[in-house]
């Protein structure tokens, strides 16, 4: 017997698989995704490694073949289908398998199991008041106290018996020795959601939701597994159908993986869910510890919960038969890696699910072009939402052109109106969240007088400012003098928005003096339940006013906020990415949907200098598809995702002027391999940051309508790679239709 296993060192040339004979002592212990301990190389090294396969056959000559020498300890084994999931995300997202292996494995290693001891009285009472009588008589007081305790009450903690009653482990023994008592031990999970009592209330649908929930229902009792998605406005109940939903596959006997695009989103998160599934509910998170994260994987890989939470992690949780994994605002970036492999949890979630036979349900008030663009075409089942739960409407959204601020005199952050309608909020004792757009702040410049952004000439995204008075195009390398007038209206009020989430806090601190004002920022939430506090402080009222970045928009539900102030929109609008439409569309629209969610109606303020733009104007009227028209008609024209399909290529290297050779050879071979006119080559240019820690870096793109002639091309271009030593001191990294630029 032989197994196939693939060495724990992440270099391309050693990314294959080294076949290993099975020695009989081990032959009934192994099983594919054991990590095992192995003689490597000449020297014989030990090095770890993971078995993906085994075989009847040798590859090679037996007598040359080493043997596997033990099972690493300690190590947590993937589970087949995994190894199987590992092997897909390598083949598609590129890296090494031993890296696609550590990716689907959440938990590295064991950790230390919590036990609980209880004594138990095992002899009758009359005997044991029998012993306690000849325990005084002997003058035996420390077994005394603990017979007469047990007496009293027949279960003792065993830590309360020790440290309480003043024993030591002797006594214990003694007793036990005797047949007086026995010693129950018992496994204590450590557990990171904090108990909390749930009102489970009854739930009323809507024909909307009621709709949704029978044909996902329906599919599923007849054994159909597909992927779905909810479309859903703010407030319109996407996470009630989400729960009707893991109900029928819980019926059925089958666990699901719910993923959230930021931690901040547990806490509300989990107490909803355990209204519905009460302890059957947990999560998994990076803000864990070590033995936290384990018991979870422990709970859920021993079948004892049914529902696991968290954010893109998450998706790899060993359940014992999975039947569905969620995906909640499946528009956010988070949920694409940024380490090798990087992948994309909604393309990974599909596959997985057809791996274990479940089913995929993607949920979002802005859903990804993407995902609408695979409904269009029939893949994904569409599954809408157009109205708010409890008859409640839509926010009423202002636009306040901001250059029309500045030629009243008015050079503050907030304009007139949001600075009128948050007084009247604070004397209404209503919440207000204050939402400043920080996506895009990389450095694009601006006209405050009348708008105007400086775009590259060729890609149709904003330049962004250099060091040294450039402005650079990140796509095909196209670059110009930095501006300093407005080269459309002469105006010198032309530059980036510099203010952040604690100067806006110092400014609302000022205008509005004995305002209770939060901050939710990555500073302000750097201790492992920040996120917790600051969310649980705001929703009993503690504050009148939220500032926050990016994570107080997505999901969170506070029926006391009837203001969202909206700063700054045009940072998103204006990044240098080709996505920068699509992103501030959402971000203005789930910005706009924490507004009203309670019995008082709502109202949103968006402050930007670009009134006009469709993202900005359909994303007031919240008007989902008239954006995607409007936006898929930019990417058809544009040739980008998902109109078409586009691969980025890093390449990073100590040596600038070899990198730039470098990158030019590699450029020259992708454009042999898209002679036939299948393949599109844009660059080689620098990235934003064109240097770090001393490494310099390039960057390529390639356009395909054809997904599959990407990963062909992708193949092709490691091969050239690998057989060329011009490439030895540089790292190149791909990365499928990226959701950030480098």
């Amino acid at each position: 017997m032989y197994a196939d296993i693939i060495i724990d060192i992440t270099h391309e040339k050693l990314d294959k698989i080294f076949q290993y004979r099975i020695p009989d002592k081990l032959k009934e212990d192994l099983r594919i995704g054991m990590e095992v301990v192995v003689p490597f190389g000449k020297g014989n090294k030990e090095t770890k490694g993971y078995i993906v396969s085994f075989s009847e056959k040798p590859g090679y000559d037996p007598e040359k073949m080493k043997e596997i020498l033990c099972v690493a300890k300690e190590s947590m084994a993937i589970e087949a289908k995994l190894v199987a999931l590992a092997a897909w995300m390598k083949e598609t997202y590129g890296g090494t398998m031993i890296q696609s292996l550590k990716t689907v494995l959440p938990i590295k290693k064991k950790e230390k199991i919590r036990q609980k001891r209880t004594l138990l009285l095992v002899s009758d009472r009359e005997e044991a008041q029998k012993k306690l009588d000849w325990y005084l008589e002997k003058n035996q007081k420390a077994r005394a106290r603990l017979l007469a305790a047990l007496l009293d009450s027949p279960r003792l903690e065993y830590d309360f018996a020790i440290k309480k009653l003043n024993l030591s482990a002797t006594v214990v023994k003694a007793l036990e020795e005797q047949g007086i008592l026995k010693t129950e031990v018992s496994q204590v999970y450590r557990s990171p959601v904090a108990a909390r009592k749930q009102s489970r209330r009854e739930i009323c649908y809507t024909k909307e939701q009621e709709m949704a929930i029978r044909r996902f229902r329906e599919d599923y009792d007849r054994g159909e597994r597909g992927t779905y998605l909810v479309h859903g406005v703010t407030g319109s109940g996407k996470t009630e159908v989400y729960m009707a939903m893991i109900q029928k596959a819980v019926e059925k006997g089958k666990q699901a993986i719910v993923l959230i695009p930021e931690i901040a989103l547990t806490y509300q998160t989990v107490m909803r869910f355990q209204r519905v599934f009460g302890e059957r509910v947990s999560i998994l998170n990076s803000r864990m510890s070590a033995g936290e994260r384990y018991d979870q994987m422990e709970l859920a890989r021993t079948g004892q919960i049914d529902v696991m939470i968290g954010p893109r992690s998450a998706l790899f949780t060993l359940f014992p038969d999975l039947g569905l994994i969620i995906i909640d605002e499946e528009h956010e970036p988070s949920y694409k890696s940024e380490q090798v492999p990087r992948y994309h949890a909604r393309e990974t979630a599909i596959y997985r699910a057809k791996l274990e036979g479940a089913s995929v349900v993607l949920g979002s008030a802005t859903p990804s072009l993407e995902a609408y663009y695979r409904c269009r075409k029939g893949e994904y089942v569409l599954l809408e939402l157009k109205s708010r739960v409890r008859e409640g409407n839509l926010p009423h959204v202002w636009i306040a052109d901001m250059r029309e601020e500045l030629k009243k005199g008015n050079r503050s952050i907030f304009s007139d109106q949001l600075r009128e309608l948050i007084q009247d909020r604070l004397e209404k004792k209503q919440q207000t969240m204050l939402f400043i757009n920080r996506r895009g702040y990389a450095g694009f410049i601006s006209c405050r007088s009348c708008g105007h952004v400086v775009k590259c000439p060729h890609c149709d995204v904003s330049l962004s400012v250099h060091r040294g008075g450039r402005m650079v195009c990140h796509y095909c390398g196209y670059e110009e003098k930095a501006v300093t007038a407005c080269p459309v209206c002469g105006s010198v009020h032309i530059g980036g928005f510099r203010a952040g989430t604690q100067q806006i806090e110092e400014m609302a601190a000022r205008e509005f003096p004995g305002a209770r004002i939060l901050r939710m920022d990555a500073d302000t939430t750097r201790n492992k339940d920040g996120h917790e506090k600051i969310l649980e402080a705001f929703a009993d009222g503690g504050a009148d006013i939220l500032v926050g970045t990016q994570m107080i928009v997505k999901g969170h539900d506070f029926p006391g906020v009837t203001l969202v102030g909206i700063l700054a929109a045009d940072m998103s609008l204006y990044s240098d990415d080709y996505r920068a439409g699509e992103r501030t569309f959402q971000l203005l629209t789930q910005a706009a949907g924490r507004a009203g969610r309670g019995r008082e109606e709502g109202e949103v303020v968006i402050q930007t200098y670009s009134p006009e733009h469709y993202s900005i104007q359909t994303a007031a009227r919240q008007d989902y598809c008239a954006f995607y028209e409007e936006e898929m008609s930019y990417r058809e024209m544009m040739g980008y995702p998902p109109a078409a399909e586009l691969l980025a290529i890093l390449m990073t290297g100590p040596d600038e002027t070899k990198l730039i050779l470098a990158a030019e050879y590699l450029k020259g071979f992708a454009e042999r391999l898209g002679a036939a006119g299948q393949l599109a080559v844009i660059g080689p240019a620098s990235p934003y940051v064109g240097k770090v820690n001393d490494v310099y870096r390039r960057i390529l793109y390639l356009k395909s309508d054809k997904y599959d002639m990407l990963i062909k091309a992708k193949d092709k271009l490691e091969q050239y790679i690998e057989i060329n030593t011009g490439f030895k001191d540089m790292r190149i990294q791909f990365d499928f239709n990226p959701m950030n630029l480098f």
